[in-house]
């Protein structure tokens, strides 16, 4: 089988299983115990906080592990919008819906974003209020691949703080970011980034599922979702999963290491894709940004197709893909993502996603197009 869902789940890596597999049963114990055996699980736990730290470029204790990206998603909106119930948050129209759902249950507004997936910039600072405390971009879009530009947005909320300094308004207005797609391509220093909040998913770079950490600057307000006993500095209560952490840090680092190599080894199998694309499929069209897109992403539109049909032939020929989110793979509608960038319904069923990753070779992308060449022209 060809595996082309990268961006839905990757296979645990032989060094992160092995880094997790003490923790399952021989220090088992509950870190938060005073005994010495429980000690060795508190400081696994601390010493992986201190690796996820690093890549962060941050400290320690601004490192909260939870159990995936939509926890964290989830924490970093309504744990902010608990302490501001009288004030707004904006998101972009093409987050992940586990920054949409949250989201919509306060007053929330929805900024505009390009034909190619990119945030509107212009649009998005009308639909910064007064009241707006929170606005949320992903770094990097689970559909289509496309790169926002984070910089620039924190630039902007930096000219609307001090403007509010000015006129004597003291709401903070903080930055989230979604980056549960970026872990293994991107850059995750928070101060180069200019972000208050980040939320990283294990699931998404040859970690454990269910594993991640939400990244809070010390200086924001933020409340928790789940209460107990006050782990996680009381914003994640609940026995920690020492397995999950350790696993996650441990895929980061890897991830991070090899990253710049990876993302040059992948940004040339796309470009190559790219190329039998046009050859093959002239018709093809390729949505999100070109230049600023994911390495591992290829997301076409093939123009008067039946994209589940499409998956279903291809896994018969052995290559596996999707059309879209998997979080979203029940969900009868179109994608909201591609709806959001100006593509009709009818494009959007017609469009397919392919997300590269380390076993992904030059091979698997030949027999890609080859493949998609026959079910397309068998037509």
């Amino acid at each position: 089988m060809i595996y082309l869902d990268h961006a839905a789940a990757t296979p645990v890596a032989e060094d992160v299983l092995a880094a997790m597999q003490p923790y399952f049963s021989d220090v088992f114990y509950n870190p938060s115990a005073t005994y010495l055996p429980a000690r060795q699980a508190k400081e696994a736990l601390e010493s992986a906080r201190g690796k996820v730290a690093h890549w962060l470029g941050t400290r320690s204790t601004e490192v909260i592990f939870v159990a995936g990206g939509t926890e964290g998603n989830n924490l970093a909106i309504a744990g902010v919008m608990a302490n501001f119930p009288n004030c707004s948050v904006t998101v972009s129209g093409i987050e992940h819906e586990s920054v949409l759902a949250p989201a919509k249950q306060f007053n929330c507004s929805v900024a505009l974003v390009t034909e190619q997936g990119r945030a509107d910039l212009d649009d998005l600072r009308t639909k910064i209020t007064d009241r707006t405390v929170l606005v949320s971009v992903m770094y990097a879009n689970n559909e289509v691949g496309t790169l926002q530009p984070l910089s620039q947005i924190a630039a902007i909320l930096e000219e609307i703080r001090t403007e509010r300094r000015i006129a004597g308004n003291d709401l903070p207005l903080y930055f989230h970011t979604d980056a549960c797609q970026g872990g293994n391509y991107l850059d995750l220093h928070v101060s180069r980034l200019g972000v208050d909040l980040m939320t990283l998913n294990g699931g998404k770079i040859y970690g454990p599922k269910q594993s991640g950490v939400l990244y809070v600057a010390s200086h924001v307000q933020l409340s928790p979702i789940i209460r107990g006993g006050g782990q996680e500095r009381n914003l994640r209560s609940g026995t920690e999963n020492v397995a999950a952490a350790v696993g996650f840090a441990k895929a980061l680092d890897t991830a991070q290491v090899m990253r710049p190599a990876e993302v040059q080894r992948l940004a040339d199998l796309q470009r190559y894709a790219y190329s039998l694309l046009a050859e093959k499929l002239p018709r093809v069209v390729i949505n999100g940004s070109m230049k600023s897109r994911l390495p591992n992403n290829l997301h076409i539109t093939i123009p008067d197709t039946d994209n589940e049909r499409v998956l279903i032939q291809l896994e018969q020929a052995g290559i596996v893909a999707a059309a879209g989110s998997a979080c979203s793979a029940s969900n009868e509608e179109p994608s909201h993502v591609l709806r959001a960038m100006g593509l009709t319904e009818a494009e959007a069923r017609s469009s397919l996603r392919f997300t590269m990753g380390r076993s992904t070779t030059k091979a698997d992308i030949e027999l890609l197009v080859k493949s998609l060449s026959a079910v397309i022209n068998s037509d």
